[in-house]
């Protein structure tokens, strides 16, 4: 009881800050704000009314008030629309009017709060608003929110951010919290990189090795490093994003970055093996023979049970750094090339990906991989990630593609936050203002090129985050910067009032007992 009461003490000095009209500390920066001045005790409120028809909606309603109870300990009790109330209360509504399925709209008076969104989604989005708002008055010690009206929607359909888990594995327990955090800050796509030369993460029932073998390492002093996600702990996962209103995107690599596979099944290789998960950071040579048909085979099989798992529209394939050494020298490969009428081992990589788009398309799904993908020429429907810089973008874009931005230039978690006294990353230099500055629609496009954009996502590969708490110190506050560039409108962006309105977020990100890099002078 004692670690309770100290746990509440704590949030509420925490969270103490001068509430003022002009001191509503949301991120992502809403798209209208109109406040009043004046304050109103949440404690006062006695229910959270919800429409007792829609299931969706109750599952709001107790979200809202376990979040209220966890983080403010404040108990409002959902209580269904049939029921009599008193004033004040707070009410979720579906409203269809509102311009965007992931729009809301909300209303705080003195003795009612109205969350509007069109769908359930929106709804989310406005809870996510209401709790940032929550602060503790310095004159009455009492929880409160400001009165006004915030209505807003998101600029990008697509705001993402990535995880690598193959480098280092993360507990199930992490990637819960890891999307928790995506949700705070209004994202709603997490990219799960499950498959690499380090590592094998996905449980496949129909070909066990995978992770029998290729989901541990042999480390440079012997030990053993590795694990995996069985297929019930990845639906869990699934299940917990949907409830964040966050779809998750996984990532089987292919044709390169495969060695861990090749490892477990060396016979889906150009030279037969024999291979072993690799310890070390880097580009390897050995990736899928693209003159076997067995290997299409195995891949078909692989992204069948994938997206049993996964119901999300999209499928990333990876297709970046594949090194065509192994294929140059392959027969297989090379009586591809001569049957196909292919001019190169680029254009082999462009029959692969057409290869794998074709099944994916058969069972409803949209194949997306990183702009290496464009090289030997697109395949039909597919979508890219454009990393390399923006040109790949462009070019997706330009041939009426869709693309999401993920530069190495501002969207590169893994990179260095200073130029010193930061513990060690794969090198770089990405700081929260140069996160803050990008602008996810390049200059080159016309109007109509722009619609292609989907929007953008943050990166994180693991090579040196050892521990979920460094994860959260290269992910935070930089996420918070992106969250803006994806969702506010361009014209608001500023980068000085941004950082003023962090220093409530630190606060928060304290109080949730979420690691970040602390601002520095």
């Amino acid at each position: 009881m004692k670690k309770i009461i100290s746990f509440f003490i704590t949030i509420t000095v925490l969270l103490m800050v001068n509430l003022s009209a002009q001191n509503v500390s949301i991120i992502p920066q809403p798209n209208k704000i109109e406040m009043n001045g004046e304050v109103t005790s949440l404690k006062t409120y006695s229910s959270i009314d919800y429409d007792s028809n829609n299931q969706e909606i109750k599952l709001l309603a107790e979200y809202l008030s376990n979040s209220l109870k966890e983080t403010n300990n404040v108990k409002i009790e959902p209580i269904s629309s049939k029921t009599v109330k008193k004033k004040p209360f707070i009410k979720l509504i579906i409203d269809e009017y509102l311009p965007n399925p992931e729009s809301y709209k909300l209303n705080i008076e003195r003795d009612e709060i109205t969350i509007l969104g069109k769908t359930g989604a929106g709804i989310f989005y406005g809870i996510q608003s209401l709790l940032q708002l929550l602060t503790v008055s310095e004159t009455s010690n009492d929880t409160v929110i400001p009165i006004g009206i915030i209505a807003d929607s998101p600029r990008f359909t697509w705001r993402g951010a990535h995880l690598d888990v193959c480098r280092h594995f993360f507990p199930v327990s992490f990637i819960k919290k890891y999307i928790d955090i995506l949700a705070m800050y209004k994202l709603n796509t997490f990219h799960f990189h499950l498959t690499e030369d380090q590592g094998w993460r996905i449980e496949l029932k129909k070909y066990p090795k995978l992770t029998q073998i290729g989901a541990w390492r042999r480390e440079a002093d012997g030990s053993t490093y590795g694990g995996f996600y069985t297929q019930d702990e990845l639906r869990e996962i699934v299940e917990y994003a949907k409830t964040k209103y966050i779809t998750v995107v996984p990532e089987i690599e292919m044709p390169g970055h495969s060695v861990a596979a090749l490892s477990a099944h060396p016979e889906f290789s150009c030279t037969g093996g024999p291979f072993e998960v690799i310890n070390t950071w880097g580009v390897f040579d050995d990736i899928y023979c693209a003159g076997n048909d067995q290997v299409f085979e195995f891949l078909q099989d692989v992204l069948t049970e994938v997206m049993e798992i996964f119901p999300s529209r999209y499928i990333h394939i990876g297709g970046d750094e594949a090194p065509k050494k192994r294929w140059k020298e392959c027969e297989k490969c090379q009586a591809r090339i001569k049957k196909e009428n292919l001019k190169d081992e680029h254009e082999l990589q462009s029959y692969f990906i057409h290869r794998i788009e074709e099944f994916v398309n058969s069972k409803g799904r949209i194949i997306i991989g990183w702009d290496e993908i464009l090289e030997g020429g697109l395949a039909p429907n597919a979508a890219v990630m454009s990393w390399r810089g923006i040109e790949g973008g462009i070019a997706a874009a330009k041939s009426k593609h869709f693309a999401v931005m993920s530069p190495v230039s501002h969207c590169y978690f893994d990179y260095y936050q200073a130029k010193s006294g930061e513990p060690k990353a794969i090198g770089g230099y990405i700081s929260l203002e140069k996160v803050y500055s990008y602008e996810p629609v390049p200059k080159e496009l016309t109007e109509e090129e722009a619609k292609f954009i989907l929007g953008a996502q943050a990166n994180l590969w693991t090579e040196y985050m050892l521990t979920t708490e460094q994860v959260e110190y290269m992910l935070l506050p930089r996420l918070c910067a992106l969250s803006e560039v994806v969702w506010s409108a361009k014209e608001q962006k500023d980068f000085q009032k941004f950082n003023e309105r962090m220093k409530h977020h630190y606060k928060l990100l304290s109080a949730k007992g979420i690691n970040y890099r602390a601002p520095r002078e």
